[in-house]
């Protein structure tokens, strides 16, 4: 078992949780900075654990909000930082528009590599509470995220992801800085929603991209051929593949689409 001390407080560290904790307060700095974080924001932090970026973030914004699940890293922040607001709980639990009901919220935070896509999911269906988010996480998913057309790592994370919100990689963090060390380095990203939804159906649009990448050395026509009507598309879209289309090819694509009834589809499967 790893254990963690830090001014008197020592934590078996727990795996399932993605604990890592970062040590480098240049890192911390740059974070905050990048982050824009203004003294009057509606400021909340994921998984402060022993306060290394609740730190910074205090020197601008003495008061805000964090959610930590680990009771004895909670009890840590509350003795640590008074006047803080602490959420002991799971952040994917968490009532985001409560918190936002004043003013829309600015979200910090290393965030365990475990539960990263839930995270991101989660802050993209809250996407209208928020002002931007900028996160810590595992170098590869930073990679996914803001990945460009005709590259490996661009997917179905991506497409959704820079739908609705301008997604930057803002820098890289090696994982020397971190206790314990994790096995990868890591990525902080700034997440920004857009000023409108580009489409008004964003349930509707997370299938179709979904639906378009199934099968990803696959063309358009054979993943989407099932569950979509297809007669109003150009046959040359069709011979792409998902990976092949921009974000406003997709747009495109998703307003010519019309979803097969149930009937048909099971019909052609």
């Amino acid at each position: 078992m790893i254990k963690v001390e830090y001014k008197h407080t020592e934590i078996a560290v727990k795996k399932k949780l993605g604990q890592n904790f970062l040590t480098d307060r240049n890192i911390t700095r740059k974070i905050v900075t990048e982050s824009g974080v203004k003294s009057d924001d509606n400021i909340l932090e994921i998984g402060p654990g022993f306060g290394a970026l609740t730190q910074e973030i205090t020197t601008i914004a003495p008061r805000f909000t964090v959610v930590e699940k680990d009771p004895k890293l909670a009890a840590f922040i509350r003795n640590e930082y008074p006047d803080l607001t602490v959420i002991e709980g799971d952040f994917l639990t968490v009532d985001l528009k409560k918190i936002a009901s004043a003013k829309p919220l600015r979200i910090l935070g290393n965030i365990p590599y475990a539960i990263t896509s839930p995270i991101l999911f989660k802050l993209l269906e809250n996407r209208h509470d928020l002002l931007s988010a900028t996160l810590m996480m595992q170098h590869e998913v930073a990679l996914r995220i803001t990945a460009k057309p005709r590259s490996k790592d661009y997917g179905i994370l991506a497409v959704q992801m820079q739908a609705f919100c301008d997604i930057k990689y803002l820098f890289r963090v090696g994982r020397k800085v971190f206790r314990p060390q994790p096995g990868v380095d890591s990525g902080v990203i700034s997440m920004t929603p857009k000023v409108s939804d580009p489409v008004s159906d964003q349930e509707g649009f997370s299938r179709f991209v979904r639906c378009a990448f199934h099968q990803r050395r696959k063309t358009l026509q054979n993943n989407l051929k099932k569950s979509y009507e297809l007669n109003l598309v150009e046959s040359s879209v069709l011979k792409q593949r998902a990976e092949e289309l921009s974000i406003e090819d997709f747009f495109h694509l998703f307003g010519q689409l019309k979803p097969l009834s149930a009937s048909s589809s099971d019909m052609e499967n």
